[in-house]
């Protein structure tokens, strides 16, 4: 896609606090509200990206703009960070609804239950109920999107894409048995090397830590995830991660065997955190099921470098529920 186009669609950042955490929304296309925005004609459908973990939302623009400029500018395209994974800057004013002013917060938010209840949460206060859904859930969000779909079975959710699900026996992956320890045994000790290396590390130092990083790794971001050296940020993330070694053992066949008309699975080839064995098992329990396994060479963290071939995908897949709304 050519840069100049990419460059001319339009993404607005809102912080806002949702279930009693600083949440981050990235929304591509012109609508900023779906309840009051009269500016433009309400879309009718809204595509919504949960991200893995860490969740920060800054680093799927390029593939929430790809999708957006691929569904012809028709559809708004929003990614939400999770709970505890983005705080907003100083100059950043937080926006509130009364809806979630009045909600109770969410127990235990940072954690995997948590942040399900969150996304849940966000899709209440902002989002209208007759508006259709497509949900887009990376690694751990693909796990949040089931979980979303057999709480509220109810959700217009038309089609959910589990990008490099992470389903099931995390601790079991390869990358898994490296992660259990560290994230389950020596949290603290990630905890506390964490906060010495960066709490008194100056912004302008992290802003430049991480262009540099970024220009080393040949990524763009227009949207400066200083969240990444924020001690609190990979606090909670290492948290959350300590759970999904802990307690995404168990495929949810249950829930899978419901909503199986609306999903589509997509797997890796080359996936350290849910290895080709974990496909072809899916697929022979569910070999009626949308299940794919990439023959592209996609990583399991796909929005580094193939933003595109994902987006191509997901677009094409979705071309005839579009035509009909």
């Amino acid at each position: 896609m050519d840069s100049e186009l990419k460059e001319e669609i339009p993404v607005h950042e809102e912080f806002i606090l949702c279930g009693g955490a600083e949440t981050q929304v990235l929304k591509c296309g012109p609508w900023t509200d779906l309840f009051c925005d009269q500016s433009v004609k309400r879309p009718k459908l809204l595509i919504f990206i949960i991200p893995g973990n860490p969740g920060f939302s800054a680093f799927y623009v390029p593939f929430a703009k790809a999708l957006y400029s691929l569904t012809n500018r028709r559809f708004p395209v929003w990614i939400i960070s999770h709970a505890g994974h983005a705080l907003a800057p100083k100059d950043k004013k937080i926006l509130k609804t009364s809806e979630d002013s009045n909600a109770q917060e969410i127990k235990d938010i940072y954690g995997l239950n948590g942040q399900i209840e969150h996304k849940l949460a966000f899709l209440r206060t902002h989002v209208p109920k007759d508006m259709k859904l497509v949900l887009i859930g990376h690694s751990i969000g693909s796990y949040f999107t089931l979980q979303m779909l057999k709480r509220v079975p109810d959700l217009p959710v038309i089609r959910a894409f589990l990008l490099c699900p992470t389903i099931e026996r995390m601790s079991e992956s390869p990358n898994g048995r490296i992660a259990t320890p560290l994230l389950c045994w020596f949290r603290y000790v990630l905890y506390a090397t964490g906060y010495l290396l960066f709490k008194p590390c100056p912004e302008k130092m992290k802003s430049f830590l991480i262009r540099r990083g970024l220009q080393l790794m040949n990524l763009e971001n227009e949207f400066s995830p200083l969240n990444l050296l924020e001690p609190f940020c990979l606090a909670n993330a290492a948290y959350l991660g300590g759970q999904e070694m802990m307690e995404v053992v168990k495929r949810d066949d249950e829930a899978i065997k419901k909503h199986l008309c609306k999903l589509t699975f997509y797997y890796s080839t080359i996936d350290r955190w849910c290895p080709k064995e974990y496909y072809e098992d899916i697929k022979k329990d569910f070999p009626e099921g949308d299940i794919r396994l990439c023959e592209k060479n996609i990583p399991h963290a796909f929005i580094i470098h193939f933003n595109q071939e994902m987006a191509d995908m997901i677009a094409d897949s979705l071309k005839d529920d579009l035509s009909k709304m």
